[in-house]
């Protein structure tokens, strides 16, 4: 007793160690076994006793045998030593408690691959007949774990979406065969009754009436049950704006007519929001903004806000402050499932670079969508308005018909990481007090958004737009109408409006045709923060063929502070040549992207 008490005093307790990987060939493979092993993730964080590294060694040579199978290397084995001796040495401990205090031990990771097994049998005893399996691991390929355990979702989604609402997937029964190096997989299906979509009730609601509801999800009793339908009727009500959660629950079991109950769990949104807004830049001033909105007006998701905001406060040379009042109605579901209703009506007061207007504007507009990511939007509207430029007080008079198409496949609203936004509007005038002749005003633009970070973390984003004016002279089109640049819609660094031709006192003229095109790289720093810096270039000219004027550019960096609900946004630019009525630079502050 005494001598054993004397060698643990003078043994190493925590036991130090190095670890070293024996190259295997796969690089996939030794970063896989470095990454998941408990020897080299916690050697620092967490000291260990000789009983524990060996304990801390086997956790790892079973690790070890779940990343050689993911692999699809089941015949292989990965060895582990500790200063020479293998896990099941019987003297290893023994070693370990005499080591002296001053002494490292080696710990040294050689794996045995062996060659990559393929696919066997892959069979799905229990499929009912008739059904279509989706695509699925084939016998021949490499048989690796994930894509073998991937089957199982994918197969019970399937039998989901073809009526088998009841079906499960067993996880696969795998069988290595040795001497053939092949895996043999087997996926035990149950299907259950196929069965139709049963009487749909909605819990939760305290106001919006139910069968408008079940009007709009277009969830028909006795239809072929499916997940990707109960997941489109969620999506849908979640897009009437009115629910802040919905959660479709079908029914435990069947009805004797093989109907399956689908209930959906709403949570109201508040019926009534009140919005704060605020946007400021150099070269427009400050815009302050409030908004009422009732969301569920007539308990069919009716929604109507009214809006008031200053604008042209705090800003420089003789703009002055103004107002815009608006009142937009919008009805879901009008005259068509799908088919969106909008009345508005507004009150304007602005003072701009290149002119002074008041307005009043009224308009209808019918949205619907044509496919998973393309709108339509079409509808009249009319502008009465007095505007001032150059002195010179006219009236007009303007009835419009724009129509646009949209598509977009952007994966947010204010933050978007992937995907693209694109629309295309042509707006014919009828000039019926004021102005000249008829035209036809046309604009494109596209906005993609590339991640070359993972999770969003960085960002290329670019946005490129294009407009002319067809059908009559730059005078014959009211001031209003006509193309600008410069500010922050597109290219930034310049004052609003300064970007094209010039009067003989500077001022803007505006222009029949313009283009403009902006490259960011939006970079997150930490939790909260990230870095854009940007460049925009574009130029308006009083032909109506875009890409003929002289080309301005600016570029700067701009500071975002990510919140829950999107990023404020600051913008430094500045002008690579300044033009008469532009500044040195230009900030702008606001919500969401630039674009």
């Amino acid at each position: 007793m005494a001598v054993f008490i004397g060698q643990a005093a003078s043994a190493a307790d925590p036991v130090s160690y190095t670890v070293s990987f024996t190259p295997s060939g796969d690089p996939a493979l030794d970063s896989l076994l470095r990454q998941t092993s408990a020897l080299v993730s916690v050697q620092k964080k967490l000291p260990a006793g000789p009983f524990a590294l060996i304990g801390r060694a086997r956790a790892d040579a079973r690790q070890f045998s779940v990343v050689l199978h993911s692999l699809g290397y089941d015949g292989g084995n990965v060895e582990i030593t500790i200063g020479g001796d293998a896990l099941a040495d019987p003297a290893l401990l023994d070693m370990l408690n005499t080591l002296p205090a001053n002494q490292t031990v080696a710990v040294r990771v050689t794996p045995h691959q062996g060659p990559v097994f393929r696919l066997g049998k892959v069979q799905t005893p229990g499929l009912p007949p008739g059904f279509i399996p989706p695509p699925m691991v084939q016998p021949g390929q490499p048989a690796l774990a994930a894509p073998i355990l991937a089957v199982t979702p994918a197969l019970r989604t399937a039998l989901h979406n073809a009526g088998y609402a009841f079906a499960e997937v067993s996880q696969p029964l795998a069988v290595a065969q040795q001497a053939t190096q092949r895996l043999d997989v087997t996926y035990t299906v149950t299907p259950g009754p196929r069965v139709s979509i049963g009487p749909v009730s909605f819990e939760g609601l305290t106001r919006t009436n139910p069968d408008f509801l079940r009007a709009h999800i277009a969830l028909k009793p006795g239809q072929p049950f499916s997940d990707t339908s109960l997941a489109l009727a969620r999506d849908s009500l979640l897009g009437l704006g009115v629910f802040a959660s919905v959660t479709p629950l079908p029914a435990a079991k069947a009805t004797a007519d093989g109907a399956v109950p689908v209930t959906f769990r709403v949570v109201p949104q508040k019926r009534h929001a009140v919005t704060l807004s605020a946007l400021y830049a150099t070269d427009t001033g400050l815009t302050l903004g409030t908004s009422w909105e009732d969301r569920d007006v007539f308990t069919h998701a009716e929604r109507l806000k009214f809006t008031a905001a200053g604008n042209g406060l705090a800003a420089t040379g003789t703009r002055a402050p103004g107002y815009d009042l608006k009142a937009v109605f919008a009805k879901p579901d009008f005259a068509a499932r799908g088919q969106m209703l909008s009345v508005s009506l507004e009150a304007l007061n602005e003072s701009l670079t290149a002119y002074s207007r008041k307005a009043l504007l009224a308009g209808l507009a019918l949205s619907r969508p044509l496919g998973a990511h393309l709108s339509l939007t079409y509808g009249p509207q009319f502008i009465a308005e007095a505007v001032r430029q150059q002195g010179v007080n006219r009236d007009y008079a303007l009835a419009q018909l724009p129509v646009s198409f949209i598509y977009s496949t952007a994966d947010n609203l204010l933050e978007p990481t992937q995907g693209m936004n694109a629309s295309v509007t042509v707006t014919p005038t009828l000039p019926t007090a004021g102005a000249g002749k008829p035209f036809v005003i046309g604009q494109a633009s596209v906005a993609v958004y590339v991640p070359v970070e993972p999770a969003g973390r960085g960002v290329v984003a670019l946005h490129g737009q294009a407009g002319s004016i067809e059908g009559a002279s730059i005078f014959q089109v009211p001031p209003d109408q006509r193309f600008y640049a410069g500010g922050s819609g597109t290219v930034r660094g310049y004052t609003y409006q300064t970007i094209g031709p010039l009067f003989p006192d500077d001022a803007p003229e505006g222009g029949l045709a313009m283009d403009a095109v902006s490259l960011e790289f939006r970079q997150r720093v930490g939790k909260s923060f990230g870095l854009v810096p940007f460049i925009d270039a574009g130029q308006v000219n009083t032909g109506s063929r875009p890409f003929a004027g002289t080309l301005r550019a600016g570029a700067g960096l701009g500071v975002r502070y990510y919140t829950s609900i999107g990023p404020i946004r600051l913008d430094l630019a500045f002008p690579f040549t300044r033009v008469a009525g532009s500044a040195a630079f230009a900030l702008y502050v606001g919500f969401g992207e630039a674009f």
